[in-house]
């Protein structure tokens, strides 16, 4: 098995498993409005409220929850410091995976991540997430933000054919 089947194949185990049955029920998926943008993305990481990023680390997949995701200048941004191992990771290999689960609907997205050390996307991210500003700051070397480059979002479920969202 390749290193992307394993990486999805425990997302989709993980994100199961640690976000339980969810938060909508089988009616309140169903009348959902179909996702066609990266708006629609964003708001679905957000509903969620934690995601899992998958990165590779020479031939072992890492995965770990993320909760920090916003739109600026049109792309879909994380954040995360530029100490920890994931932006190392990143950095050797832009490619990642992530996995969110709303009770109802799953979705795996998979692009590029590009860094981008402009001081305005690093502020609007802290001012998105006011609690981060106890551990990060736009000007202290650490705050990384990348946004999503060649991205591929598919949602899923049971009650509805997958679709599939590229931006």
């Amino acid at each position: 098995m390749n290193l992307k089947k394993m990486t999805a194949s425990f997302l989709a185990l993980v994100s199961l498993c640690f976000c339980g049955m969810g938060n909508l029920s089988a009616a309140e998926a169903a009348a959902a409005p179909e996702p066609k943008t990266v708006e629609d993305v964003c708001a679905f990481l957000k509903k969620t409220g934690v995601y899992y990023l998958a990165t590779a680390d020479g031939d072992q997949p890492r995965v770990r929850p993320f909760g920090t995701v916003m739109l600026f200048e049109g792309k879909l941004y994380i954040q995360t410091g530029k100490k920890k191992n994931v932006s190392h990771q990143i950095a050797k290999n832009g490619k990642v995976e992530l996995c969110a689960f709303d009770g109802a609907t799953w979705l795996r997205l998979s692009g590029t991540l590009v860094d981008d050390d402009r001081r305005e996307p690093k502020a609007a991210m802290l001012d998105a997430y006011p609690n981060l500003k106890k551990m990060y700051s736009p000007d202290d070397g650490n705050t990384q933000v990348l946004y999503f480059k060649d991205a591929t979002a598919v949602f899923n479920s049971f009650s509805k054919p997958a679709v599939t969202v590229k931006f």
